[in-house]
């Protein structure tokens, strides 16, 4: 109401035409949400564009964090670990992930780069070709199926109307280098980009030196007038990427180069390769159909190199130190999009099917060779059957499974004009994911070995969810837009978090663990304040049954549970303003209040000697401790979920100086702090505020193009952590950022 009462002082009636005609260049075009082409300030729901300059100005062009700021109730860290992708968080769904993103649908240029567990990557996002990569947060999610908390979609640029050979080259603090090379060129039907890049670094802090090298294209075809094939192929190879792991609050203090406990000791690393091919055909039958069908298909490998102590994967349940992936994964999506009237009044409506199907090779290993029987208490290089321990290799196979994960769903979405100021919009989804376990890997008790035998874990379950969602936007002038929403969305458990029962509870897939499901509530006005601003501002509430969250670990076994309810609230705010003297401020700001909202017990993390903790779920109190057991505890209502921040604000002022192509921008970033367990007296990371400052200079030559920029990044030098890792309960939680840091940037292209 206040809102309101602010906008209608503002002097809107006067020139609505004119800012219509603003509020059209200032807002951008999306597909996310709606899966056709549409005005992003005449939608009813939360949809933010970071776009090519933003992506790629002043930029390493390596990760999504170097952008992502800018968007409200969106939080992606840089981890500076190379061994483990970025985390995103939208209004806090994801924020529990270990590792890669969960509780977040991904896509590039249409196709899932989520899997059918829920389990996603954005190591293949290729930034150098990007036209933009747009953020869609609240209940319209949900139309995207399974783990849909937001949706992160990236599209490739089409290709250059001339022959255009691009390339570049960026040096960077720690041994930094990147170069890529590109070409892009059309001709009669035809288009395309190819985009070649390699990435160096030796890492900000100890055992954290990484390569990656990507390669992407796309094409498109213009078959006839009524019909369009885009071809987009991608490939990654990230050999030997080091892994520092996380550091307890004492490492932290005393040195945030360090790497974790056992991370040199182990030699802990990844090495991933990934390939994919996607095509999708477009036809237009009528003027008021069309008919798009996409299918991919791709491979992906997986090697990480743990730091689990020789004694410790001993244990009969333990599935070694190594754990391999080789994974095939492919999917087809058809839909049919119709444009019509009812009377007078113009509606579009999209009914579609999609399926997804990945299988995972999944084998395990000791990461030690050693001859002999091992003691409990034995170590790296010590001697063991006349032969010293080596650490850091591959051992005996330790755990052998083939992971089936597929989807099958159904959805419909639309909308209507009712008038010409209120538009009703919905859909509807229907998901059935279904997973299989098949075990190889089943062995009695083994000598030299502790523990009890390694049981059968082959199972499957299937879960089928339906989500509904629907919007209505009001436009009260032109430039005014007032819009409220609501919807159901639910997410299954990944593989790794169903791969395993309670203690005592017997073999197989944790069919105790159900989806969490989410009824999502948004409401939200976009207006255009005078001729250059243009305002943001959300409203939400979330209330989720059956949070998953960790309950228990032993013997390498990671179990997971249900939390009764938890509670997500806030607010986002952008305001965008740009200028005509070339001078343009940007600020974002987030509050979310994510909080559990029943009582359930989980493991205390470990101390002493501790490496194991097992606690009875059907118990109604804390379960004690023991010499080797961390013990169970109550975790109230009302605690926080951990790894959420309750504000976070971006701020930027930006100038750019046409005639002589010299631009410069100052950036600041402030979080607050967050809670890295299920209590606060286990640790936090504190609140920061960073700043960053960007520089270049723009010239052409006849057909070049050259340009050069400086970065500095943390440019006060502030200590803080980058990045948690979730209920480590080791302790290790703290991935510290770097200091101040540069950046130098050189790029040219030539038009043939």
């Amino acid at each position: 109401m206040a809102m309101a009462g602010l906008l209608g002082t503002s002097g809107f009636a006067v020139g609505e035409d004119a800012k219509s005609v603003r509020v059209l260049n200032v807002a951008p075009i999306v597909v996310t949400g709606t899966r056709i082409e549409q005005n992003s300030f005449d939608l009813p729901m939360s949809i933010d564009v970071t776009d090519a300059e933003q992506i790629q100005e002043g930029q390493l062009k390596v990760n999504l964090s170097e952008s992502s700021a800018r968007v409200p109730g969106v939080v992606i860290n840089n981890r500076n670990n190379p061994a483990q992708d970025l985390a995103i968080q939208i209004r806090g769904f994801g924020a529990r992930s270990a590792f890669g993103v969960r509780g977040v649908r991904l896509y590039a240029d249409g196709i899932p780069m989520t899997m059918p567990d829920g389990q996603g990557q954005t190591g293949t996002f290729n930034l150098d070709t990007a036209s933009r990569v747009e953020y869609l947060r609240g209940p319209f999610s949900a139309l995207y199926g399974n783990s849909s908390g937001g949706v992160v979609q990236i599209f490739t640029k089409d290709g250059e109307k001339d022959p255009t050979l691009s390339g570049g080259i960026v040096f960077g603090s720690y041994g930094t280098r990147r170069e890529s090379l590109e070409f892009s060129d059309s001709g009669d039907g035809f288009d395309y980009v190819v985009n070649a890049n390699t990435y160096r670094s030796d890492g900000y802090r100890d055992q954290s030196d990484t390569r990656r090298d990507t390669l992407h294209g796309k094409i498109n075809f213009r078959l006839s007038d009524d019909t369009k094939l885009t071809i987009v192929a991608t490939a990654l190879d990230q050999p030997d990427n080091k892994d520092p792991q996380g550091l307890d609050a004492t490492q932290l203090k005393q040195n945030p180069k360090l790497a974790g406990v056992g991370s040199e000791k182990f030699n802990t690393r990844v090495s991933r390769s990934h390939q994919q091919v996607g095509a999708t055909l477009e036809h237009q039958f009528t003027p008021n159909d069309t008919v798009r069908l996409m299918a991919y298909y791709g491979q992906r490998e997986n090697e990480q190199y743990q730091s689990v102590t020789a004694g410790a994967q001993r244990n009969n349940l333990q599935g070694g130190g190594v754990a391999t992936i080789n994974r095939d994964f492919g999917g087809v999506d058809l839909r049919w999009t119709h444009n019509g009237k009812v009377g007078e009044k113009p509606y579009t409506v999209t009914a579609g099917l999609n399926y997804d199907r990945m299988e995972d090779d999944r084998k395990g290993y000791e990461n030690f060779i050693a001859n002999g029987v091992l003691d409990s208490d034995v170590d790296c290089g010590v001697l063991s059957g006349g032969q010293p321990i080596l650490c850091g290799v591959r051992g005996n196979l330790r755990r052998d499974e083939i992971n089936t994960a597929k989807n099958f769903d159904q959805y419909l979405q639309g909308s209507i004009d009712l008038s010409q100021k209120f538009t009703l919009s919905g859909g509807l989804r229907h998901s059935k994911v279904r997973f299989n376990n098949e075990d190889n890997y089943i062995k009695g008790v083994t000598a030299g070995y502790t523990g009890v035998a390694n049981p059968n874990d082959s199972g499957s379950a299937t879960f089928s969810e339906t989500t509904p969602v629907i919007g209505a936007i009001f436009k009260l002038t032109d430039t005014v837009n007032f819009y409220a929403n609501a919807g159901e969305s639910f997410e299954t458990p990944t593989f790794v978090e169903m791969a395993y029962k309670p203690t005592g509870a017997g073999a197989g897939l944790n069919f105790d663990l159900k989806p969490a499901k989410s009824r999502q509530y948004e409401t939200g006005v976009k207006a255009m304040l005078g001729d250059s601003t243009l305002l943001n501002v959300a409203l939400f509430k979330i209330d989720t049954n059956d949070e998953i969250v960790l309950q228990q670990q032993s013997g390498g076994r990671s179990v997971f549970q249900n939390v009764k309810s938890s509670e997500r609230k806030g607010l986002e705010l952008s305001l965008d303003s740009k200028f005509d003297n070339g001078i343009r401020t940007y600020l974002a700001y987030t509050y979310l209040d994510a909080e559990f909202s029943s009582d359930f017990r989980a493991c205390k993390p470990f101390a002493g000697n501790q490496t194991a903790c097992n606690i009875n779920a059907a118990a109604t109190l804390p379960t004690a401790p023991s010499p080797g057991n961390s013990g169970g505890e109550l975790i109230k209502s009302g605690s926080d979920i951990p790894g959420t921040f309750k504000q976070t604000l971006y701020g930027e002022v930006s100038w750019k100086y046409q005639p002589m192509g010299f631009s410069t921008a100052l950036e600041a970033r402030a979080n607050s702090k967050t809670n890295v367990a299920f209590k606060s007296e286990y640790g936090k990371a504190n609140g920061y505020v960073v700043a960053a400052w960007r520089g270049g200079f723009t010239q052409k030559v006849n057909n070049w193009r050259f340009n050069q920029f400086v970065r500095i990044e943390n440019l006060f030098d502030k200590e803080y952590v980058g990045s948690v890792r979730i209920a480590d309960l080791n302790g290790r939680y703290y991935e510290p950022a770097p200091g101040r840091n540069w950046l130098l940037g050189l790029n040219a292209s030539y038009k043939f």
